[in-house]
């Protein structure tokens, strides 16, 4: 009686002691949430402007016909390299070759004319002395042979000029260089003025030239910079090469190039100035017509601070981080953001380094939330640029 007495006792008591852990179970706190944070650094950060420019050729030289004629041979390669000299064209050149015979035939007979008044002024002069013939006929013998020595310099003077229209029927390279595609083919009428067919276009391109422009406000940054250089280094005769050229892929130019020439003025219509560097281009990759982007280093923040955009909430142009301090709790900090460099802010104030700012999740957090902080390693970019 009494062991089913006890029994019936427990079997009453044991859902209550049941019901008593789960509700002790139940008032326990829930772990402390995960957070993905970036962990501030302080590193020297170089800022780079970057500006789209154009590659020239360090010479480009347009080819085209100085006589009209037809067009009767090509004896080059498209886009090859010439050498300075190289015959490129050649226009038919009958009616400057006759043009030539002429003149040489002019020149023949003034000279006969100046022989003949030689000879006469050389039988005249003795007879003069003697007082055979009159003064007069002396001075006019005179006249007749200077006559004919001018007649004979015009006449070679003319015979120069024919022989340089027909050698302008020959077409040569002016420097060594890539040529382009010929812009007339054989039979086309060339040379005619005012507006003569552009035949080719040959590029110097050992060192290319790039053109690119810059604000007023950058001109002004850079020139003030410029200008404090050169008071602190007055030795320095010739600046170091320090621009950087990207190409189109992304890459950079494995040669630095210098600004060679700046723009006499700023343009009213744009607000920006031209500026020409040259690059050197030994491998000859560089080719006229390319467009890149030239960076130039304006600036370095000796203790930079760089964070990912996405770290960072902006309110009405006020800028804000969620940062876990040092008992793992959300903290809302407000901060002072510079120049946006791809991916990243560059902070100015109101972080420090080594701590820890929220990187995901921002909106799922809130201030004084007990967080467990997990670090993402993030690579920070090697070149700034805003």
């Amino acid at each position: 009686m009494k062991k089913t007495t006890l029994n019936l006792l427990c079997l009453i008591l044991l859902p209550l002691s049941y019901a008593c852990d789960r509700e002790e179970v139940s008032q326990q706190p829930p772990p402390p949430q995960e957070v993905t944070v970036f962990e501030t650094k302080a590193q020297p950060v170089p800022i780079y402007q970057e500006s789209v420019g154009q590659v020239y050729g360090y010479q480009d030289i347009a080819i085209s016909a100085r006589v009209e004629g037809f067009l009767e041979g090509i004896h080059f390669e498209e886009g090859s390299r010439v050498k300075k000299g190289q015959l490129l064209y050649t226009l038919e050149s009958q009616q400057f070759e006759a043009d030539v015979a002429a003149k040489m035939s002019d020149v023949a007979s003034a000279k006969t004319v100046l022989a003949e008044a030689k000879t006469y002024l050389n039988r005249i002069k003795p007879l003069a002395r003697e007082n055979a013939v009159s003064q007069s006929d002396l001075d006019s013998a005179q006249a007749r042979y200077d006559v004919a020595v001018s007649s004979v310099q015009a006449a070679q003077a003319n015979l120069r000029a024919a022989k340089i229209q027909l050698g302008y029927t020959q077409i040569h390279s002016p420097i060594t260089g890539i040529i382009g595609k010929t812009q007339a083919k054989v039979g086309d009428f060339v040379g005619r003025s005012p507006n003569p067919i552009i035949l080719n276009t040959v590029s110097r391109i050992d060192t290319v030239l790039v053109d690119f422009f810059i604000t007023e406000s950058q001109y002004l940054e850079a020139m003030r910079h410029f200008l404090a250089d050169t008071q602190k280094e007055a030795s320095k005769t010739a600046p170091e090469p320090d621009l950087e050229l990207v190409l189109s892929d992304g890459t950079i130019y494995g040669h630095k190039g210098k600004a060679d020439f700046m723009g006499r003025e700023v343009d009213p219509d744009t607000g920006a100035i031209m500026i020409q560097a040259s690059f050197p281009n030994p491998d000859q990759l560089l080719r006229p017509g390319q467009f890149a982007r030239v960076r130039a280093q304006v600036n370095v923040v000796k203790e930079g601070i760089l964070i990912p955009q996405r770290c960072v909430k902006e309110l009405q142009g006020s800028f804000s981080v969620y940062v876990v301090d040092h008992a793992n709790k959300i903290r809302t900090r407000e901060i002072q953001v510079g120049p946006k460099v791809r991916s990243f802010w560059l902070i100015l104030k109101g972080l420090n380094p080594g701590e820890k700012v929220v990187y995901e999740g921002l909106q799922k957090v809130q201030d004084g939330a007990l967080v467990t902080p997990v670090v993402k390693d993030i690579p920070l970019p090697q070149k700034v640029t805003p």
